[in-house]
Formats: C-alpha cells, sequence, structure tokens
C-alpha cells in the first residue's frame, strides 16, 4: 500500500486567549507534494526512513499498537518527505499516513480524526487534520476538549496557487519548542474579533465567489494580526530573518504571510504567472544573497490518497464516513 499526503499551509490562529471558551482555531489549504509512504505488512517491524521522520513513523506504530492492538509487523517506507520544522505541516502529515495504513491493513474501523486523538494531533490547531483528511481550504472551530471541529471546508480554486519561498535559515519552533509557547500565549482579543470579521465577512465570501483580490487582501491582513498574538515570540508580527522575502511577495503577490513559525512565505498567485514569478525571485535572491528553494503551491482538494492492489483512489471518502 502507498498512501500520498498533501503539504499544508498553516495560514493562522485566531484566538489563542479562548475569549469564548474555545482557544485557537487554525485556517489552513492543501497543497500537491507531501509525503509518500509504502506501508506492508511484513512480519517485522522495520522503518525505512530518515532522522526525525524514522522517529515519527517508530512513535505512531508503537502508538496504534498501544491503542487498538494492530501489532508492530510492517515494514514502513517514506519515499518521499516534507522538509521538516519548515511550516509545512510534516509530522501530522507523516504521522497521520502511516496510522491510517496501518488502520487499513489491520482491518481498523476508525476515522482520521480518531487517529488523530489517539495520536495527540490537534491540541492547537485542526489545520492539518482536516488538510490531509479532505484537502482544500479548512477552518476549524477552536479547541475545548479533544480535535478541534471542522467548520468550513472548500475547494481551493484550481487557477490559484503559491509562489512558496522555503529559505536556509534556522528552522521554525518543533512541537517542545512550541509548547510553552501555547501554553502560555494569551494574544490580543481585539486581534482576534478583527481576524475573526474579515473570515467571515471577507475571506470565505471571496473564496466562493472566486475573487482573488480581496481573499488575498484580507489573507494579508489576517497574518499580519496574527502576528499580534506572537510577536512577543518570534520578535515582530513575522520572524525578522524574512522580512525581506515578505517585501517581495507583498511586491509580488495578492496576498502574503509566514506559515506557522516559517521559515516557509507564501504568495498568493495566479498559477500561470508562476514560472514569471520565479524568475523574479530567484533573481531576488540572488541580489540579497539569500538561499532559497522557491517552488509553486499547487491546491490539493481530495486529501490523502490511497494505492492499493485495486489502483488509487482518495483515501478519505471510505475512511471518514463510517
Amino acid at each position: 500500500m502507498i498512501i500520498r499526503t498533501p503539504r499544508r499551509l498553516h495560514l493562522g490562529l485566531i484566538d489563542p486567549s479562548g475569549t469564548f471558551g474555545r482557544r485557537f482555531g487554525s485556517l489552513g489549504v492543501a497543497l500537491e507534494g507531501g509525503y509518500e509512504v509504502r506501508i506492508e505488512n511484513s512480519g517485522e517491524g522495520k522503518i525505512v526512513a530518515r532522522g526525525e521522520d524514522r522517529k515519527t513513523v517508530g512513535f505512531t506504530m508503537e502508538r496504534m499498537n498501544h491503542a487498538y492492538g494492530t501489532g508492530l509487523g510492517y515494514t514502513v517506507e517514506v519515499r518521499k518527505a516534507i522538509p521538516r520544522h519548515v511550516g509545512l505541516g510534516s509530522t501530522t502529515q507523516l504521522s497521520l499516513a502511516v496510522a491510517t495504513g496501518i488502520a487499513r491493513l489491520s482491518g481498523l474501523n476508525a476515522s482520521v480524526e480518531e487517529l488523530a486523538l489517539t495520536l495527540g494531533r490537534g491540541r492547537n490547531s485542526g489545520a492539518g487534520i482536516y488538510s490531509f483528511a479532505y484537502g482544500g481550504f479548512v477552518v476549524d472551530g477552536g479547541v475545548r476538549d479533544g480535535i478541534p471541529p471542522l467548520i468550513f471546508r472548500e475547494d481551493f480554486p484550481q487557477e490559484w496557487g503559491f509562489l512558496l519561498i522555503i529559505p536556509e535559515l534556522r528552522p521554525g519552533f518543533d512541537e517542545e519548542e512550541e509548547k510553552p509557547v501555547m501554553e502560555s500565549v494569551t494574544g490580543s482579543r481585539e486581534a482576534a474579533m478583527e481576524i475573526s470579521h474579515r473570515i467571515l465577512l471577507g475571506l470565505l465570501p471571496a473564496l466562493r465567489e472566486g475573487d482573488i483580490r480581496t481573499f488575498g487582501k484580507h489573507l494579508s491582513a489576517i497574518q499580519t494580526l496574527v502576528g499580534k498574538h506572537f510577536e512577543s515570540y518570534q520578535g515582530g508580527e513575522f520572524r525578522e530573518d524574512v522580512s525581506l522575502l515578505l517585501e517581495f511577495l507583498r511586491e509580488n503577490s495578492y496576498g502574503y504571510g509566514q506559515s506557522s513559525w516559517g521559515p516557509t512565505v507564501y504568495g498568493l498567485i495566479h498559477l500561470k504567472e508562476f514560472e514569471r514569478l520565479r524568475g523574479e525571485a530567484v533573481d531576488f535572491l540572488r541580489e540579497h544573497g539569500l538561499r532559497a528553494k522557491v517552488e509553486a503551491g499547487i491546491p490539493n482538494n481530495r486529501g490523502f490518497t490511497m494505492e492499493e492492489s485495486g489502483g488509487e483512489r482518495d483515501g478519505n471518502r471510505p475512511l471518514h464516513r463510517n
């Protein structure tokens, strides 16, 4: 069995203070180009992966066995990976890929949400979970008990996409580093109110109507407001070391931001503009002595897929609808 996942852009947290009894609330969008993982029943526990991916796979296998008695007799090979701690959702995507594969092979009837809860995902955000499960643009309703609920999901326009710049800078916080931040942050109530207003009466209507300019305008404003929640932890509304890149994206895209803790930054574009903008971005990086990958963020509106003996199919259809 081969499972392929999206990457995810994290577009922000709404209310860390939990004004109405639910903390955080997140926005995200699924992109093509995530993990490719092969999982087989083999009678032995064998992991073919590097670095932190190997640890994540091992942890997932152990946790699944502890929760469901699925055993450890699987061969798991990570054939394609998302870079770690750059803001593209590597841990959640890999964890859920391995868990769903084990669930399928063992005949376990469990939803992605149940598996995420078992693995301890979704403590602060559901964006990665729902990007994996359903693809598209997702909004969750904040953390109270268990997994934050999915409250909005919409296909992302296929003609839209993102100019992704992934600079060779220090990685974003890992889960242990971010834990004290997420436990202590209270954020700005006023910022949370404006973020909510812009989502409900700005971002979502523009997405439904296919209005990229209005969507981008509100996305940029939301990203700046989200930064106010975390400016004391990252040195400003955005990381200081990506400020030049964000200036480029502000001038050359419809909307821009920093994914999670970075260092990945993105600009909303029409995909037909990508090659031209990629060339301009490469020239900009060279001019300023910066090293970075420049990639196209292509929308994924399916979520994860599973390829079994009968061929590839969307993974979420039978697994999530019990």
